[in-house]
């Protein structure tokens, strides 16, 4: 299960100039603290770099704000122009971000290649298209007196965090649709796994994007994230990450009333009623709970069966999740790689561990006896609904599956929890399944499927899981501010409502 292909891509040399991008140029951090990213599927240190700092994001949002008022003024067809040509160019350099997309998390090769990847050429394509939508109500004298219409404009200079769990994936999901509004950004990927947000950053301004539109400043949280979402001259944040650390920025947040946006937890359902597809249901659930291992805020984690199919579909998943290929992320065959990390791994193994107290473990629930942060896919069953396996998110290879009887109580256990972000329901029957989407809270229901998203469509929570949207049109209600003009028609002096004022003068 070793990687012997770690070299594949040299990020120590692709980024001597520092890991951090700052007016469209690399340049080294100044917090005096140095930080490792780690090939999960190794333990090799294949990059070291120092962090960034408070003057770091100083510099970085200096940056950034001076790029906007040109960016911002820019017609709508310019940046439209400018992220053609960014698909362009992050479809030119396909591979290399596959390789360093798979080398700093572990995901299989196959999985950035043909998921990771392609879909941020797509998501830059549609903004790109966007771009030239960002329209407002149409003009119209709805006073009798007076035109009105909206006007759409870009807010100013974004702050943004993006996880470590898709790297590539969150920096399209806040880059984009702020730069697409004529806002410009600097976006702070997690410090284990920044390397394809640089060159993300660096296509940008290949692409022809002006200095200082992209920002990205690799450092901790608790310095650079928060000094980040407390600045100043930062007008909105986009958070995605766990709910507990969404709390905290939007606290940060608060204090210069700055405007969030929150992608946080999740513990997605996956109802399968009686009458459903079995064999379908079966593939869904082991596909969706593994996907990047598990650590998906929208896998597959809590698979409620109705009775009659429970058994069958325990033994099914258990057989299907034992012909998956664990092991070197960079060879094609391989199906799911590690865990981020192995501190992350003994998390994982901790939740299956006290969860053999109370529930069975049908497969799974072990380490393989290897270097790399590896966990076999789990499937735990028997659970009580109350238990920490079925009510906190574990972002691991570990689905839980419960029975149900009445349709009643599986769409009851389905919002059980104080997630909402994803879910899904298996049915034949389309008043059951429509049932299904408008009483399961969640920002996204799927219907015989889990997982599949499309840049047109929003993706966003409910509850503990946040609020906003990524992606799709929607997302621009993050990212610009909605201004109302009104034209006196009638070129009079005093106006007929004056008279509140002035009497009868």
């Amino acid at each position: 299960m070793g990687n012997s292909n770690s070299s594949r891509f040299p990020a120590q040399d692709r980024f001597e100039g520092g890991a951090q991008y700052i007016g469209g140029r690399f340049v080294p951090g100044t917090s005096g603290r140095k930080q490792d990213v780690v090939d999960p599927a190794t333990g090799d240190v294949v990059y070291a770099y120092e962090l960034a700092g408070a003057p770091d994001v100083d510099a970085a949002v200096a940056a950034a704000k001076d790029a906007f008022p040109a960016w911002a003024a820019a017609t709508p067809a310019e940046r439209s122009d400018a992220l053609h040509r960014f698909a362009a160019v992050l479809a030119d350099r396909a591979e290399e971000f596959a390789q360093a997309e798979s080398l700093q998390c572990g995901k299989p090769i196959k999985l950035s290649r043909e998921f990771d990847v392609p879909g941020t050429v797509d998501n830059t394509a549609f903004f790109a298209g966007a771009a030239r939508h960002l329209q407002g109500q149409s003009a119209g004298e709805y006073s009798g007196d007076h035109t009105s219409y909206v006007r759409r404009e870009a807010i100013g200079v974004v702050g943004s965090i993006a996880p470590w769990n898709y790297p590539l994936q969150m920096a399209a999901w806040k880059v984009l649709p702020a730069i697409a509004a004529g806002n410009t950004i600097v976006l702070k990927p997690a410090e284990i796994t920044p390397l394809t947000s640089l060159l993300f950053a660096e296509a940008a301004t290949a692409a022809g994007i002006p200095d200082g539109v992209v920002n990205i400043v690799s450092g901790a949280g608790r310095d650079a994230g928060e000094h980040l979402v407390g600045h100043p001259d930062v007008v909105m944040t986009s958070f995605t990450g766990s709910t507990a650390v969404g709390k905290r920025v939007a606290e940060i947040a608060t204090a210069t009333v700055k405007r969030t946006h929150l992608e946080l937890g999740g513990k997605a359902p996956f109802v399968v009623f009686d009458d459903a597809d079995l064999e379908a249901a079966v593939h869904g659930a082991v596909a969706a709970s593994l996907i990047n291992s598990g650590q998906d805020c929208t896998a597959a984690t809590r698979a409620y069966v109705q009775r009659p199919l429970y058994d069958a579909f325990v033994a099914g998943v258990a057989d299907l999740m034992a012909t998956v290929r664990v092991g070197d992320p960079f060879d094609p065959a391989t199906d799911m790689g590690p865990l981020i990390s192995h501190v992350h791994r003994d998390r994982v193994a901790g939740f299956v561990e006290r969860a053999r107290s109370y529930a069975r473990i049908v497969t799974g629930g072990e380490a393989p006896k290897n270097q790399g942060a590896f966990y076999l896919p789990t499937l735990v069953a028997d659970a009580p609904q109350h238990s920490e396996v079925v009510q906190s998110e574990i972002f691991g290879p570990v689905l839980a599956v419960l029975p149900f009887d009445s349709d009643d109580e599986g769409i009851r256990l389905a919002n059980d929890t104080p997630y909402g972000l994803a879910a899904s329901a298996w049915s034949r029957d389309v008043y059951r399944a429509g049932r299904a989407t408008r009483e399961i809270k969640a920002g996204c229901v799927w219907v015989n499927d889990h997982i599949p998203i499309i840049s047109e469509m929003p993706h966003g929570g409910y509850k503990a899981s946040g609020y906003g949207k990524d992606m799709s049109a929607y997302s621009f209600e993050e990212y610009t501010q909605v201004k109302h003009v009104m034209y006196d028609n009638t070129a009079v002096a005093a106006k007929d409502w004056h008279r509140t004022i002035f009497g009868d003068r």
